[in-house]
Protein backbone atom coordinates (compact mmCIF):
# COMPACT_ATOMS: atom_id res chain seq x y z
CA UNK A 1 0.00 0.00 0.00
CA UNK A 2 1.70 3.51 -0.64
CA UNK A 3 1.81 5.85 2.12
CA UNK A 4 -0.93 8.77 1.84
CA UNK A 5 0.35 11.66 0.16
CA UNK A 6 0.94 14.84 1.12
CA UNK A 7 -2.26 16.55 0.92
CA UNK A 8 -3.64 13.40 2.72
CA UNK A 9 -1.02 14.43 5.43
CA UNK A 10 -2.31 18.01 5.49
CA UNK A 11 -5.82 16.94 5.94
CA UNK A 12 -7.01 18.87 2.92
CA UNK A 13 -7.68 16.09 0.28
CA UNK A 14 -11.64 15.07 0.11
CA UNK A 15 -13.64 13.65 -2.32
CA UNK A 16 -14.22 17.09 -3.62
CA UNK A 17 -10.57 17.89 -3.91
CA UNK A 18 -9.89 14.73 -6.03
CA UNK A 19 -12.92 15.30 -8.47
CA UNK A 20 -11.14 18.90 -8.75
CA UNK A 21 -7.59 16.92 -9.25
CA UNK A 22 -8.80 14.46 -12.08
CA UNK A 23 -10.83 17.91 -13.51
CA UNK A 24 -7.65 19.79 -13.58
CA UNK A 25 -5.85 16.93 -15.31
CA UNK A 26 -8.29 16.92 -18.24
CA UNK A 27 -8.19 20.24 -19.13
CA UNK A 28 -4.46 20.33 -19.41
CA UNK A 29 -4.69 17.98 -21.96
CA UNK A 30 -8.33 19.02 -23.45
CA UNK A 31 -6.39 22.56 -24.33
CA UNK A 32 -2.36 21.31 -24.83
CA UNK A 33 -1.41 22.98 -22.08
CA UNK A 34 2.72 23.30 -21.93
CA UNK A 35 3.17 24.61 -18.73
CA UNK A 36 0.68 25.07 -15.38
CA UNK A 37 2.54 27.54 -12.86
CA UNK A 38 2.03 26.92 -9.10
CA UNK A 39 1.70 30.16 -7.99
CA UNK A 40 1.96 31.61 -4.35
CA UNK A 41 1.17 35.41 -3.05
CA UNK A 42 4.01 36.78 -1.20
CA UNK A 43 3.42 39.51 1.78
CA UNK A 44 3.91 42.40 -0.33
CA UNK A 45 1.05 40.67 -2.73
CA UNK A 46 3.73 39.87 -5.31
CA UNK A 47 2.85 36.48 -7.38
CA UNK A 48 5.74 33.87 -7.66
CA UNK A 49 5.57 30.68 -9.01
CA UNK A 50 7.32 27.48 -9.91
CA UNK A 51 6.49 25.85 -13.88
CA UNK A 52 5.45 22.51 -13.79
CA UNK A 53 5.63 20.25 -17.11
CA UNK A 54 2.36 18.70 -17.71
CA UNK A 55 3.48 15.37 -16.61
CA UNK A 56 4.93 16.77 -13.63
CA UNK A 57 1.32 18.45 -12.22
CA UNK A 58 -0.68 15.57 -10.78
CA UNK A 59 2.03 14.82 -8.51
CA UNK A 60 2.76 18.43 -7.59
CA UNK A 61 -1.43 18.79 -6.53
CA UNK A 62 -0.77 15.26 -4.22
CA UNK A 63 3.01 16.51 -2.64
CA UNK A 64 3.01 20.00 -3.22
CA UNK A 65 6.33 21.90 -4.95
CA UNK A 66 8.84 23.03 -3.01
CA UNK A 67 9.81 26.49 -2.00
CA UNK A 68 12.20 28.01 -0.44
CA UNK A 69 11.38 29.41 2.97
CA UNK A 70 13.04 33.14 2.41
CA UNK A 71 10.48 33.81 0.07
CA UNK A 72 8.40 34.86 3.14
CA UNK A 73 10.93 37.08 4.97
CA UNK A 74 12.04 39.30 1.48
CA UNK A 75 11.14 43.09 1.37
CA UNK A 76 10.62 44.95 -1.42
CA UNK A 77 13.75 44.93 -3.14
CA UNK A 78 13.86 40.89 -2.93
CA UNK A 79 16.50 40.99 -0.04
CA UNK A 80 15.70 39.09 3.11
CA UNK A 81 15.22 40.66 6.19
CA UNK A 82 16.43 38.01 8.43
CA UNK A 83 20.24 36.80 8.89
CA UNK A 84 18.76 32.91 8.19
CA UNK A 85 22.38 31.41 8.47
CA UNK A 86 23.47 32.86 11.81
CA UNK A 87 22.64 31.75 15.13
CA UNK A 88 19.44 33.57 16.31
CA UNK A 89 19.14 35.17 13.34
CA UNK A 90 15.18 33.45 12.68
CA UNK A 91 14.59 33.46 16.48
CA UNK A 92 10.82 34.04 17.08
CA UNK A 93 10.18 32.87 13.30
CA UNK A 94 9.10 29.01 14.11
CA UNK A 95 9.98 26.82 11.15
CA UNK A 96 12.17 29.21 9.19
CA UNK A 97 15.76 29.00 8.97
CA UNK A 98 18.82 28.42 6.95
CA UNK A 99 17.20 28.63 3.76
CA UNK A 100 14.91 25.49 4.24
CA UNK A 101 12.43 24.42 2.34
CA UNK A 102 8.19 25.22 2.81
CA UNK A 103 5.97 23.69 0.70
CA UNK A 104 3.21 25.02 -1.69
CA UNK A 105 -0.45 23.05 -2.32
CA UNK A 106 -3.20 24.12 -3.64
CA UNK A 107 -6.28 23.04 -0.33
CA UNK A 108 -8.73 23.65 -3.30
CA UNK A 109 -8.08 23.15 -7.14
CA UNK A 110 -9.00 25.35 -9.58
CA UNK A 111 -7.14 25.39 -13.15
CA UNK A 112 -6.96 29.01 -15.02
CA UNK A 113 -5.71 29.49 -18.58
CA UNK A 114 -3.74 32.39 -18.76
CA UNK A 115 -5.67 34.88 -21.35
CA UNK A 116 -2.40 36.34 -22.63
CA UNK A 117 -0.45 32.70 -23.23
CA UNK A 118 -3.91 30.21 -23.30
CA UNK A 119 -0.59 26.98 -23.16
CA UNK A 120 -0.18 28.11 -19.44
CA UNK A 121 -2.27 26.86 -16.97
CA UNK A 122 -2.19 28.69 -13.42
CA UNK A 123 -3.13 26.90 -10.19
CA UNK A 124 -3.30 29.43 -7.05
CA UNK A 125 -1.53 27.94 -3.89
CA UNK A 126 -0.65 28.27 0.17
CA UNK A 127 2.05 27.57 1.62
CA UNK A 128 2.92 24.79 4.52
CA UNK A 129 5.77 23.33 6.25
CA UNK A 130 7.03 20.02 5.75
CA UNK A 131 5.27 18.15 8.69
CA UNK A 132 2.43 19.51 7.03
CA UNK A 133 1.18 22.05 9.17
CA UNK A 134 -0.22 25.24 7.24
CA UNK A 135 2.16 28.54 7.94
CA UNK A 136 -0.24 30.59 9.23
CA UNK A 137 2.15 33.45 8.64
CA UNK A 138 0.84 33.16 4.60
CA UNK A 139 -1.33 36.44 3.99
CA UNK A 140 -4.02 34.66 2.21
CA UNK A 141 -4.60 32.48 5.86
CA UNK A 142 -4.65 35.61 7.63
CA UNK A 143 -7.36 36.79 5.83
CA UNK A 144 -8.89 33.50 6.26
CA UNK A 145 -8.68 33.50 10.09
CA UNK A 146 -9.88 37.05 9.95
CA UNK A 147 -13.09 35.59 7.70
CA UNK A 148 -13.79 33.04 10.48
CA UNK A 149 -14.03 35.09 12.86
CA UNK A 150 -17.25 36.76 11.07
CA UNK A 151 -18.37 33.64 9.84
CA UNK A 152 -18.55 32.33 13.72
CA UNK A 153 -21.06 35.43 13.78
CA UNK A 154 -22.97 34.59 10.74
CA UNK A 155 -21.68 37.04 8.87
CA UNK A 156 -19.19 37.74 5.91
CA UNK A 157 -17.76 40.73 4.35
CA UNK A 158 -18.50 41.78 0.82
CA UNK A 159 -16.19 44.20 -0.84
CA UNK A 160 -16.00 46.12 -4.20
CA UNK A 161 -12.93 47.22 -5.01
CA UNK A 162 -12.48 50.77 -6.79
CA UNK A 163 -8.50 50.43 -8.29
CA UNK A 164 -6.63 53.44 -9.68
CA UNK A 165 -3.00 52.87 -11.75
CA UNK A 166 -1.23 53.88 -14.64
CA UNK A 167 -0.57 52.39 -17.79
CA UNK A 168 2.22 53.71 -20.02
CA UNK A 169 3.61 52.66 -23.88
CA UNK A 170 7.21 51.64 -23.33
CA UNK A 171 10.01 53.08 -26.16
CA UNK A 172 11.63 52.04 -28.59
CA UNK A 173 11.33 48.80 -30.76
CA UNK A 174 10.13 45.58 -29.33
CA UNK A 175 11.65 44.05 -27.73
CA UNK A 176 11.42 47.59 -26.54
CA UNK A 177 14.91 47.89 -25.50
CA UNK A 178 16.07 49.72 -22.52
CA UNK A 179 18.00 50.04 -19.30
CA UNK A 180 15.36 47.98 -17.85
CA UNK A 181 17.29 44.69 -20.52
CA UNK A 182 20.36 46.38 -20.40
CA UNK A 183 23.13 43.79 -18.08
CA UNK A 184 25.44 46.88 -17.63
CA UNK A 185 21.92 48.89 -15.85
CA UNK A 186 21.02 45.26 -14.12
CA UNK A 187 21.25 46.66 -10.45
CA UNK A 188 19.36 45.15 -7.69
CA UNK A 189 16.82 46.39 -7.95
CA UNK A 190 16.86 47.58 -11.53
CA UNK A 191 16.04 50.93 -13.24
CA UNK A 192 12.37 50.44 -15.29
CA UNK A 193 12.07 50.89 -18.88
CA UNK A 194 11.47 54.39 -20.60
CA UNK A 195 8.22 55.10 -21.06
CA UNK A 196 5.54 57.35 -22.62
CA UNK A 197 1.88 58.62 -21.46
CA UNK A 198 -1.41 57.05 -23.49
CA UNK A 199 -3.06 60.47 -22.35
CA UNK A 200 -1.74 62.55 -20.77
CA UNK A 201 -4.14 63.71 -18.32
CA UNK A 202 -5.95 66.61 -16.61
CA UNK A 203 -9.14 65.80 -17.81
CA UNK A 204 -10.51 63.58 -15.52
CA UNK A 205 -13.71 61.26 -17.49
CA UNK A 206 -12.00 62.77 -21.11
CA UNK A 207 -14.22 60.42 -23.85
CA UNK A 208 -10.82 61.62 -26.16
CA UNK A 209 -8.43 60.42 -23.65
CA UNK A 210 -10.53 57.37 -23.54
CA UNK A 211 -10.47 56.74 -27.11
CA UNK A 212 -6.20 57.69 -27.06
CA UNK A 213 -6.20 55.38 -24.17
CA UNK A 214 -8.31 52.34 -26.21
CA UNK A 215 -5.62 50.13 -27.60
CA UNK A 216 -4.53 49.94 -23.93
CA UNK A 217 -7.75 49.47 -22.01
CA UNK A 218 -8.74 46.77 -24.25
CA UNK A 219 -5.94 44.83 -23.32
CA UNK A 220 -6.82 45.38 -19.50
CA UNK A 221 -10.55 44.38 -20.19
CA UNK A 222 -10.13 41.57 -22.43
CA UNK A 223 -7.53 40.16 -19.68
CA UNK A 224 -9.83 40.92 -16.84
CA UNK A 225 -13.07 39.27 -18.54
CA UNK A 226 -11.17 36.37 -19.86
CA UNK A 227 -10.30 35.53 -15.81
CA UNK A 228 -14.15 36.24 -15.24
CA UNK A 229 -13.38 39.24 -12.75
CA UNK A 230 -16.36 41.03 -12.35
CA UNK A 231 -14.99 44.46 -13.91
CA UNK A 232 -17.97 46.82 -14.31
CA UNK A 233 -16.11 49.97 -15.75
CA UNK A 234 -12.69 51.40 -16.75
CA UNK A 235 -12.08 54.96 -16.58
CA UNK A 236 -10.31 58.23 -16.98
CA UNK A 237 -8.86 59.58 -14.34
CA UNK A 238 -7.18 62.94 -13.89
CA UNK A 239 -3.50 62.09 -13.65
CA UNK A 240 -1.56 61.83 -16.76
CA UNK A 241 -2.02 58.29 -18.07
CA UNK A 242 -3.76 56.83 -14.65
CA UNK A 243 -6.64 54.75 -15.25
CA UNK A 244 -9.40 53.36 -12.78
CA UNK A 245 -10.77 49.70 -12.66
CA UNK A 246 -14.04 49.50 -10.64
CA UNK A 247 -15.35 45.83 -9.92
CA UNK A 248 -18.65 44.40 -8.79
CA UNK A 249 -18.62 43.57 -4.87
CA UNK A 250 -18.00 39.68 -4.06
CA UNK A 251 -17.56 37.79 -0.34
CA UNK A 252 -13.51 39.71 1.07
CA UNK A 253 -11.83 36.08 0.12
CA UNK A 254 -12.46 36.10 -3.30
CA UNK A 255 -12.43 39.70 -3.89
CA UNK A 256 -8.40 39.66 -2.49
CA UNK A 257 -8.10 36.78 -4.95
CA UNK A 258 -9.61 38.69 -7.79
CA UNK A 259 -7.39 41.89 -6.53
CA UNK A 260 -3.92 39.37 -7.22
CA UNK A 261 -5.24 37.60 -10.20
CA UNK A 262 -6.23 41.41 -12.09
CA UNK A 263 -2.73 42.90 -10.37
CA UNK A 264 -0.51 40.19 -12.06
CA UNK A 265 -2.73 39.69 -14.87
CA UNK A 266 -2.93 43.04 -16.35
CA UNK A 267 0.90 43.77 -15.64
CA UNK A 268 1.85 40.58 -17.77
CA UNK A 269 -0.48 41.18 -20.71
CA UNK A 270 -0.14 44.81 -21.06
CA UNK A 271 4.00 43.90 -21.18
CA UNK A 272 3.39 41.43 -23.74
CA UNK A 273 1.53 44.22 -26.08
CA UNK A 274 4.91 47.00 -25.40
CA UNK A 275 2.78 48.47 -22.64
CA UNK A 276 3.91 49.32 -18.70
CA UNK A 277 1.56 49.12 -15.90
CA UNK A 278 2.48 49.90 -12.64
CA UNK A 279 0.44 50.05 -9.36
CA UNK A 280 2.22 52.01 -7.21
CA UNK A 281 0.55 55.45 -5.85
CA UNK A 282 2.87 58.16 -7.03
CA UNK A 283 5.27 57.00 -10.30
CA UNK A 284 8.39 59.12 -10.20
CA UNK A 285 7.36 61.64 -12.74
CA UNK A 286 6.24 65.48 -12.72
CA UNK A 287 2.80 66.30 -12.70
CA UNK A 288 1.97 63.05 -11.50
CA UNK A 289 -1.93 62.53 -9.60
CA UNK A 290 -1.86 59.83 -6.53
CA UNK A 291 -3.61 56.57 -7.15
CA UNK A 292 -5.28 54.90 -4.52
CA UNK A 293 -7.24 51.58 -3.67
CA UNK A 294 -10.73 52.71 -2.48
CA UNK A 295 -12.36 49.47 -0.68
CA UNK A 296 -16.17 49.44 -0.66
CA UNK A 297 -17.60 47.01 2.38
CA UNK A 298 -20.21 45.96 3.79
CA UNK A 299 -21.27 42.78 6.47
CA UNK A 300 -23.57 40.71 5.39
CA UNK A 301 -25.63 38.08 6.56
CA UNK A 302 -23.99 34.51 5.81
CA UNK A 303 -28.32 33.26 5.58
CA UNK A 304 -29.86 35.25 2.82
CA UNK A 305 -27.02 37.64 2.62
CA UNK A 306 -29.18 41.04 4.19
CA UNK A 307 -26.73 44.09 4.15
CA UNK A 308 -26.39 44.41 7.79
CA UNK A 309 -25.35 47.64 7.70
CA UNK A 310 -29.02 49.20 6.46
CA UNK A 311 -31.67 50.62 8.73
CA UNK A 312 -35.30 50.85 7.93
CA UNK A 313 -35.86 54.41 9.07
CA UNK A 314 -32.71 57.20 10.15
CA UNK A 315 -32.39 57.05 14.34
CA UNK A 316 -35.00 59.22 15.91
CA UNK A 317 -33.93 62.65 16.44
CA UNK A 318 -30.27 62.22 14.48
CA UNK A 319 -29.02 64.34 12.02
CA UNK A 320 -27.26 63.72 8.72
CA UNK A 321 -23.81 63.95 10.28
CA UNK A 322 -24.76 60.89 12.87
CA UNK A 323 -23.91 57.79 11.79
CA UNK A 324 -27.26 55.97 12.81
CA UNK A 325 -28.95 58.57 10.65
CA UNK A 326 -27.29 56.36 7.52
CA UNK A 327 -25.94 53.20 9.20
CA UNK A 328 -27.49 50.40 11.61
CA UNK A 329 -25.89 50.44 14.95
CA UNK A 330 -23.92 47.68 13.75
CA UNK A 331 -22.68 49.65 11.01
CA UNK A 332 -21.94 52.33 13.56
CA UNK A 333 -19.97 50.39 15.48
CA UNK A 334 -17.94 48.59 12.34
CA UNK A 335 -17.59 52.62 11.57
CA UNK A 336 -16.21 53.69 14.82
CA UNK A 337 -13.41 50.43 15.01
CA UNK A 338 -12.44 51.57 11.38
CA UNK A 339 -11.36 54.73 12.61
CA UNK A 340 -10.34 54.00 16.17
CA UNK A 341 -7.64 51.86 15.12
CA UNK A 342 -6.79 53.37 11.60
CA UNK A 343 -3.57 54.17 12.33
CA UNK A 344 -2.59 50.97 13.62
CA UNK A 345 -4.17 49.51 10.39
CA UNK A 346 -2.46 52.20 7.86
CA UNK A 347 0.70 49.87 7.56
CA UNK A 348 -1.37 47.09 5.99
CA UNK A 349 -3.41 49.41 3.75
CA UNK A 350 -0.19 51.82 2.67
CA UNK A 351 2.68 49.47 3.07
CA UNK A 352 5.39 51.44 0.70
CA UNK A 353 7.52 54.45 1.33
CA UNK A 354 6.01 55.79 -1.84
CA UNK A 355 2.49 55.35 -1.21
CA UNK A 356 2.80 58.49 1.95
CA UNK A 357 3.03 60.91 -0.74
CA UNK A 358 -0.71 60.72 -0.82
CA UNK A 359 -1.45 62.03 2.32
CA UNK A 360 -2.06 65.79 1.75
CA UNK A 361 -4.76 68.54 1.64
CA UNK A 362 -6.77 68.80 -0.92
CA UNK A 363 -5.90 66.05 -3.15
CA UNK A 364 -9.28 63.87 -3.04
CA UNK A 365 -7.20 61.15 -0.24
CA UNK A 366 -7.32 61.60 3.15
CA UNK A 367 -5.01 62.73 5.74
CA UNK A 368 -7.00 62.71 8.72
CA UNK A 369 -9.07 59.92 10.68
CA UNK A 370 -12.36 61.10 10.21
CA UNK A 371 -15.49 59.87 8.12
CA UNK A 372 -18.07 61.79 5.90
CA UNK A 373 -21.24 60.92 4.16
CA UNK A 374 -20.32 60.84 0.35
CA UNK A 375 -17.32 62.61 1.27
CA UNK A 376 -14.32 62.02 -1.19
CA UNK A 377 -11.83 64.01 1.12
CA UNK A 378 -12.61 61.61 4.03
CA UNK A 379 -11.03 58.18 5.20
CA UNK A 380 -14.25 56.95 5.28
CA UNK A 381 -16.92 57.73 3.26
CA UNK A 382 -20.37 56.29 4.30
CA UNK A 383 -22.88 55.73 1.13
CA UNK A 384 -26.71 55.46 1.23
CA UNK A 385 -29.47 55.77 2.87
CA UNK A 386 -32.34 54.51 4.71
CA UNK A 387 -33.50 51.04 3.25
CA UNK A 388 -30.85 51.54 0.64
CA UNK A 389 -29.76 48.04 0.10
CA UNK A 390 -26.05 49.70 -1.12
CA UNK A 391 -25.48 51.00 1.79
CA UNK A 392 -21.87 50.59 2.64
CA UNK A 393 -18.48 52.29 3.45
CA UNK A 394 -15.58 53.42 1.52
CA UNK A 395 -12.56 53.14 2.73
CA UNK A 396 -10.01 55.83 1.18
CA UNK A 397 -6.80 54.93 3.03
CA UNK A 398 -5.12 52.19 0.68
CA UNK A 399 -2.94 52.40 -2.34
CA UNK A 400 -3.14 50.01 -5.19
CA UNK A 401 0.20 48.30 -4.01
CA UNK A 402 -1.42 46.49 -0.97
CA UNK A 403 -0.99 43.16 -0.64
CA UNK A 404 -4.98 42.65 -0.60
CA UNK A 405 -5.70 40.13 1.69
CA UNK A 406 -3.63 41.76 4.44
CA UNK A 407 -5.84 44.52 3.61
CA UNK A 408 -9.38 43.60 3.96
CA UNK A 409 -8.13 41.41 7.08
CA UNK A 410 -7.35 44.66 8.93
CA UNK A 411 -10.57 45.69 8.02
CA UNK A 412 -12.47 42.53 9.65
CA UNK A 413 -9.89 43.02 12.83
CA UNK A 414 -10.92 47.00 13.31
CA UNK A 415 -14.50 46.86 12.66
CA UNK A 416 -15.26 43.72 14.81
CA UNK A 417 -13.41 45.77 17.29
CA UNK A 418 -15.63 48.48 17.27
CA UNK A 419 -18.91 46.15 17.30
CA UNK A 420 -17.71 43.93 20.60
CA UNK A 421 -16.68 47.24 22.31
CA UNK A 422 -19.56 48.71 20.86
CA UNK A 423 -17.66 51.65 20.02
CA UNK A 424 -19.93 55.00 19.47
CA UNK A 425 -18.65 56.27 16.12
CA UNK A 426 -18.06 60.20 15.75
CA UNK A 427 -19.91 63.00 13.96
CA UNK A 428 -19.32 63.37 10.31
CA UNK A 429 -16.95 66.06 8.95
CA UNK A 430 -17.89 68.85 7.03
CA UNK A 431 -14.38 70.00 6.44
CA UNK A 432 -12.10 67.03 6.52
CA UNK A 433 -9.00 69.12 5.66
CA UNK A 434 -9.45 71.36 8.34
CA UNK A 435 -7.59 72.10 11.49
CA UNK A 436 -8.08 69.69 14.99
CA UNK A 437 -8.50 66.02 13.53
CA UNK A 438 -6.32 63.24 14.11
CA UNK A 439 -3.72 62.85 11.48
CA UNK A 440 -2.57 59.78 9.64
CA UNK A 441 1.12 58.63 10.00
CA UNK A 442 2.99 60.82 7.44
CA UNK A 443 5.64 57.93 6.64
CA UNK A 444 5.95 54.28 6.91
CA UNK A 445 8.46 54.82 9.50
CA UNK A 446 5.77 56.42 11.71
CA UNK A 447 2.88 53.52 10.49
CA UNK A 448 5.40 51.03 11.97
CA UNK A 449 5.15 52.76 14.90
CA UNK A 450 1.31 53.33 14.81
CA UNK A 451 1.02 49.54 14.40
CA UNK A 452 2.92 48.34 17.26
CA UNK A 453 1.50 51.16 19.71
CA UNK A 454 -1.95 49.53 18.74
CA UNK A 455 -2.78 46.10 21.09
CA UNK A 456 -5.37 44.99 19.85
CA UNK A 457 -4.36 45.05 16.29
CA UNK A 458 -0.98 43.41 16.85
CA UNK A 459 -3.52 40.53 19.03
CA UNK A 460 -5.75 40.21 16.11
CA UNK A 461 -2.90 39.28 13.95
CA UNK A 462 -0.42 37.89 16.53
CA UNK A 463 2.71 38.87 17.78
CA UNK A 464 4.88 36.73 15.52
CA UNK A 465 3.09 38.21 12.10
CA UNK A 466 3.40 41.84 13.24
CA UNK A 467 7.26 41.31 14.22
CA UNK A 468 7.75 39.28 11.08
CA UNK A 469 5.86 41.98 9.29
CA UNK A 470 7.53 44.83 11.00
CA UNK A 471 11.30 43.62 10.35
CA UNK A 472 10.10 42.71 6.44
CA UNK A 473 8.98 46.67 5.98
CA UNK A 474 11.82 48.44 8.72
CA UNK A 475 14.57 46.98 6.63
CA UNK A 476 12.65 48.90 3.51
CA UNK A 477 11.80 51.71 5.47
CA UNK A 478 15.82 52.19 6.47
CA UNK A 479 17.34 51.36 2.88
CA UNK A 480 14.78 54.65 2.30
CA UNK A 481 16.03 56.93 4.38
CA UNK A 482 19.86 56.10 3.68
CA UNK A 483 18.97 56.49 -0.20
CA UNK A 484 20.69 59.60 -1.60
CA UNK A 485 18.37 60.04 -4.52
CA UNK A 486 15.01 59.27 -3.12
CA UNK A 487 13.45 59.77 -6.76
CA UNK A 488 15.73 57.41 -7.80
CA UNK A 489 14.78 54.98 -5.05
CA UNK A 490 11.22 55.53 -5.85
CA UNK A 491 11.77 54.79 -9.66
CA UNK A 492 13.85 51.36 -9.17
CA UNK A 493 12.64 50.09 -6.01
CA UNK A 494 8.81 50.66 -6.52
CA UNK A 495 8.15 51.77 -10.48
CA UNK A 496 10.56 48.96 -12.08
CA UNK A 497 8.85 46.43 -9.75
CA UNK A 498 5.00 46.81 -8.80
Amino acid sequence: MNPPDFSHHCGVHTPQREQALQKALQRIREHHLAQVRFVWCDIHGTTRSKTLMPDAVEAGLRNGVSMVSTLMLKDTSDRTAFKVFEPGGTDGLQGFGQGNNLILLPSAIELHRLPWAPEVGWIQCQAWFQDGTPVVWDSRRVLQAAVAQLQSRGWGLQCGLEIEFHIYRMRGPAPHIGPHTDPHQAAWPGPPPEVDLIHPGSALLSEAHSDSAHAALSIVQQTAQSMELPLMSLEIELGPSQVEAVFAPTDALLAADNMVRFRNGVRQALAREGYWASFICRPPFEHIMSSGWHLHQSLVALDGGTNLFVREAPASGSSALEAQHTLSALGAHYLAGLLAHAPGSLVFCTPTANGYGRFRPLALAPQAVVWGRDNRGAMLRVIGQAQDPGTRIENRIGEPAANPYLYMACQIHAGLDGIERQLPAPLATESPYGQGHRLLPTDLGQALVALQDDPHMVRAFGPGFVSLLSGIKQLEWQRYQQAEDKQVFHQNEYFSRI
